[in-house]
């Protein structure tokens, strides 16, 4: 028998108006619906209801991870500092790792993430390819100390993941642990009612080659990602390419300095000289570890730091700063240009061998015309870093791009054997000799799963979850007194007892229409009312999403909601 879980017992406080500072739709109601409450910043509590969603989430996960083998186990969450170390993410993660110190001075950290202790487990219970492939999962809260934790439950210093790990001895057993893996999230996804997108994606710190994001289409996300309508390529913005071609040079003339007085902008010089920003080439100055580096895009195009930390890791990339300026007075600021200079030079491929631009001339307030890559300066590394745009160029068909904003609820990696190689993660092959593992890495988000579903699915009057993922299959309300109460708790027996998880309103003193209200705001996809009609045992049935109702006696509704 389920459990009927009576409103009038239950830990639930529902506002009627927005949390001053929610900005996100899944903020806002998940905090009214009295889901969560804000701790801290970036720090949630989830209360009863919202930790049945968190938990009916984490169990179709565990359901699905134990269907291709893999083994559920539980790591520690405070981690000491050398596994990090060894693997370089101690200074890799910068400011989002929690770190302290216990009462002997050792460092530790709050996990992140586990690659290295996961590493560490094989390691120690796993010596001979008898052992192999193994895949081990867990489902545990991870930590970052994000600088702007917003959004919620999306973004928070604190959150639920499920993190999973393939061991394999070669890389087709890695192919395989990762399309295991791949078809795992596809049908999570497609039972917890999301709509998602797999597009290609960049490792970043997590290391590794190939790698794919699970993004859910919301306006609330924060990945941009590009797809194209003509041949569905699909793919995060930092993972898209484009593929530069030299042109004839040739017939562009000698370098010619211009005065450009109070034009240290591209808007500035363009208007200046009547000409296209994009016939401008903007020059970023930036720190390489320390080493300033100039990046060189057309001018109508933005430098995506992102993906230039990316191509660069494990490098730290910054901005240079007014006092690294007055160290290299070389370097005059607004007026730089590529000719000449004596540091390294990264080149979007858009500046591609024989075009032609208006560019600084490294002198104040002047600039030259008709400098010509390859002729008049060279690229050292020529790295795709610009912003992507609506309308773009596809890398696989040439069409333009649309742009739009997702959420990332899972990523998978092809990590290889990064993590191998550094803690000597060997087991005695077929021939005797030892045999370096290669490793996968296969994460969801879990609590962000439970925003991005707010965000999908809810509407102008609350919440509105898919079926698997509900607090409860069916949400009756006694529209009345003490009939329609005792008919509303008779039926909550009656559906409990076929097995239909129940949230009854009997709450005394509350009306009708407050009781209404908190339905469509709860979002439970049935709602059952005893109304005005319980004298004769008739009930009406509401769907939560569509709005339709019908009268239907007891026996009919109990028989409609558990058939």
């Amino acid at each position: 028998m389920a459990q009927v879980q009576r409103m009038s017992r239950l830990m639930v406080k529902t506002l009627r108006d927005d949390p001053a500072d929610a900005e996100t739709l899944s903020h806002k109601l998940l905090v009214r619906a009295g889901y969560v409450r804000r701790t801290a910043a970036g720090i949630w509590s989830w209360l009863p209801l919202g930790k049945k969603v968190l938990d009916n989430i984490s169990q179709i996960v565990r359901e699905e991870m134990d269907a291709i083998g893999a083994q559920e186990v539980l790591l520690p969450a405070l981690l000491p500092r050398e596994p990090y170390e060894a693997s370089g993410r101690w200074e890799e993660y910068g400011d989002l790792l929690f770190r302290l110190k216990d009462r002997k001075g050792a460092d530790y950290l709050l996990g992140p993430t586990h690659e290295e202790i996961f590493t560490q487990v094989v390691k120690d219970q796993c010596t001979s390819y008898k052992d192999l492939p193994v895949m081990l999962y867990q489902v545990q809260t991870k930590y970052r100390d994000e600088a702007r934790p917003r959004s919620g439950v999306l973004r928070g210093r604190e959150f639920v993941m499920k993190d999973s790990y393939s061991f394999d001895t070669t890389d087709e057993g890695l192919a395989e642990s990762y399309a295991l893996h791949r078809e795992a999230y596809r049908k999570i996804f497609a039972r917890l009612g999301l709509d998602y997108r797999i597009v290609s994606a960049v490792s970043g710190a997590m290391g590794g080659s190939a790698s794919e994001e699970f993004l859910a289409p919301a306006a609330a996300g924060e990945d941009t990602f590009a797809d194209c309508p003509n041949c569905g390529f699909a793919a995060n913005t930092e993972a898209v390419t484009f593929k530069g071609a030299a042109v004839d040079g040739s017939a562009h003339g000698p370098v010619e300095e211009l005065d450009t007085p109070d034009t240290p902008t591209i808007e500035s010089l363009a208007e200046h000289l009547g000409v296209p920003a994009s016939a401008t080439l903007k020059n970023l100055l930036v720190k390489v570890d320390g080493e300033i580096v100039a990046v060189g895009v057309p001018g109508d195009r933005e430098v995506d730091l992102g993906k230039l930390g990316e191509h660069l890791a494990p490098a730290v990339v910054d901005l240079v700063t007014a006092e690294d300026f007055e160290a290299n007075p070389e370097l005059v600021r607004g007026y730089v240009g590529p000719q000449g200079l004596k540091i390294r030079y990264i080149a979007d491929p858009r500046v591609a061998p024989g075009t032609a631009w208006v560019t600084g001339a490294n002198k104040p307030d002047t600039h030259a015309r008709n400098v010509v890559a390859g002729r008049d300066f060279e690229v050292d590394d020529y790295l795709d870093v610009v912003v992507v745009e609506e309308g773009d160029p596809c890398p696989n068909c040439g069409q333009g791009l649309h742009l739009d904003r997702a959420i990332e609820i899972g990523h998978i990696f092809q990590l290889g054997r990064k993590y191998a190689d550094t803690f000597q993660l060997d087991v005695l092959g077929q021939n005797g000799k030892p045999v370096r593992v290669t490793m996968g890495s296969y994460g969801i988000g879990v609590s962000r799963a439970v925003a991005a579903l707010a965000e999908q699915t809810a509407d102008d009057k609350g919440l509105c979850w898919p079926a698997e993922v509900a607090p409860a299959d069916v949400h009756v309300v006694a529209a009345g007194k003490v009939l329609q109460t005792e008919l509303a708790l008779e039926i909550a027996d009656k559906l409990a007892a076929a097995g239909a998880r129940v949230l009854v309103d009997d709450r005394a003193g509350v009306s009708p229409g407050v009781k209404f209200t908190d339905a469509e705001l709860i979002g439970v996809p049935k709602t059952v009312i005893a109304g005005r009609r319980s004298a004769e045992a008739i009930v009406e049935l509401k769907d939560r999403r569509t709005g339709e109702r019908e009268e239907l006696s007891v026996e009919e509704a109990v028989a409609r909601l558990t058939a």
